[in-house]
Parts: C-alpha cells; sequence; structure tokens
C-alpha cells in the first residue's frame, strides 16, 4: 500500500507553524497524493478544519492549487513552485517502476537523450553497466550519471533552478546538432486536447529540441499526469513512439494514441 513519503514529517501535529509554513506542507502533501482532503490535513498539522479551509482558499487564489470538493489538488502552477527534490519524492514507486520498465527499451550501444526530469533522472539511476552514451539537460541527471560511472554529456546553457536543468539558445543550439538513439522525457501533464504539456517556456522549447534529435521518442508518464493540462504543449501523440506509465491510462488517452500509433507500456 503506498504511504506519502511526508507521513512521517506530520506524525506529530504542528500547531505553531506560520500561515507560509503551513501551506508549504499542504502543497508537499498535494504533491504526494492525487487529492488531499480538508479533515486529513487539519488532523496532521493540528488546526481547525477553518484554518485548513482558509489556507486553501489562499493557495487557489495563487493559482497552486484547484478545489475540489473536500479538500484540493496541486495545480500545474503549484508543480512549477515546487522544488525540484519536493518533486523527485513525490509518487517515488511509480517513477521507480517506469524507470525499470523503461529500462527494457534501452539498447546496447545506443546514444540516449534524458530531460531534467524526475523520472528520467530515476532511469539515468538504473544505467550502470550499459554501454551506452547519454545525453542530459539535467544537472541531477548528470551527477547520477557520473555516479554510476555512464559515459555522458550535460548539455550547458542558462540554468533553471526549480528544475535543476539547463535551458536557453545556448542548449538549444547544441541540441539541434545532435542525432539521438532514443530520448526519454517527462511533462507536466497529458490530455488528448493539448497533448504532453509544461509550464515553464524555455523548459519547454529545450524539450522540443531535445525531442527533434531522437529517432525514438518516450514519454515517461506517471498516472497523476493524465488529464492534467499545463500551459504550453510540448509535444503531440504522433511525434512520441511510446509511453511508459505506472497504470493503464483513461480511456480518452488510449483511443488517442492508438489513433497515432503511439505504444503503451504499462510498468507492473
Amino acid at each position: 500500500m503506498f504511504v506519502s513519503v511526508y507521513s512521517e514529517v506530520f506524525m506529530k501535529p504542528e500547531v505553531d507553524l506560520l500561515p507560509i509554513q503551513r501551506q508549504r506542507r499542504i502543497l508537499l502533501q498535494a504533491a504526494s497524493r492525487e487529492v488531499v482532503r480538508v479533515d486529513e490535513l487539519a488532523q496532521l498539522l493540528g488546526v481547525h478544519e477553518v484554518t485548513i479551509r482558509r489556507d486553501l482558499d489562499d493557495l487557489a487564489r495563487r493559482g497552486l492549487i484547484e478545489r475540489v470538493r473536500g479538500g484540493a489538488r496541486l495545480a500545474a502552477r503549484g508543480q512549477e513552485e515546487l522544488s525540484y527534490s519536493v518533486r523527485a519524492a513525490a509518487v517515488p514507486e511509480a517513477k521507480a517502476a517506469i524507470a525499470r520498465k523503461a529500462l527494457e527499451l534501452v539498447g546496447e550501444g545506443e546514444t540516449l537523450g534524458l530531460d531534467a526530469s524526475t523520472t528520467a533522472l530515476a532511469l539515468a539511476r538504473l544505467l550502470r553497466g550499459r554501454r551506452v552514451q547519454v545525453v542530459t539537460t539535467g544537472l541531477d541527471a548528470a551527477s547520477a550519471l557520473a555516479e554510476e560511472q555512464v559515459p555522458f554529456t550535460l548539455i550547458g546553457g542558462t540554468f533553471h533552478a526549480p528544475a535543476r536543468s539547463f535551458v536557453g539558445s545556448l542548449a538549444n543550439a547544441s541540441l539541434e546538432r545532435l542525432h539521438l538513439s532514443k530520448v526519454f522525457f517527462s511533462a507536466k501533464g497529458y490530455t488528448p486536447q493539448a497533448g504532453f504539456t509544461d509550464a515553464y517556456p524555455p523548459e519547454v522549447e529545450c524539450k522540443e529540441h531535445l525531442i527533434r534529435a531522437g529517432k525514438v521518442v518516450v514519454a515517461l508518464l506517471d498516472h497523476t499526469k493524465f488529464g492534467v493540462e499545463a500551459l504550453l504543449t510540448i509535444v503531440r501523440e504522433d511525434q512520441v513512439d511510446i509511453v511508459v506509465t505506472d497504470r493503464e491510462p483513461p480511456r480518452e488517452a488510449l483511443v488517442a494514441f492508438r489513433q497515432t500509433g503511439t505504444q503503451v507500456l504499462v510498468a507492473q
């Protein structure tokens, strides 16, 4: 059974938190669950439900969460403003399962492209002993590859701290010259209407260049991303060869993938 990675943090109610601290903890909980409930948050934080509702209303006004009946869920902007380490900790079992499934797609002697997503980072940590060459735009992926003794090239550019990635004209120019066997990327969300989407324009542009460099394009998408639509489209289904996920996608997504011949692999 999945247990929130933050559960230990909330074992004891914290009644002396400032509103900004309390709201930060609410965002952390929302990053690790599909929906957070008012009554559960009140118990975890040791405050009245009225206080939690006030916090949720404030976060919703700022565009960080979306209110649902009895609670809230993280909005696309909330995903963008959460730190990289927090996003890395969200749904870790799903990301690990997706990474293991994606590893089955890696062939000997291939050149791989990894974006700066936390799911691609999970894949990078599994590449020890593989005869591959990796190109990445992610600082933490590069660090993991170095630790696992995997040959890699880190694409330079302007450092984007929330994603711990390199973006901008220098990064894009470098990516334009590459020819990669496979590219593995993730996104903030996917809907059949908007395709694979993300929130930060330079990050989206960088992902577009990385995807264009790949002969085979693989999207790494955990179940929380389906039905989520961020600000900008990265790529449409017809430019993605394979989607690796941890649960069967919603029916409308399966229909869209079937229409474009996009293969869906579900990690067990």
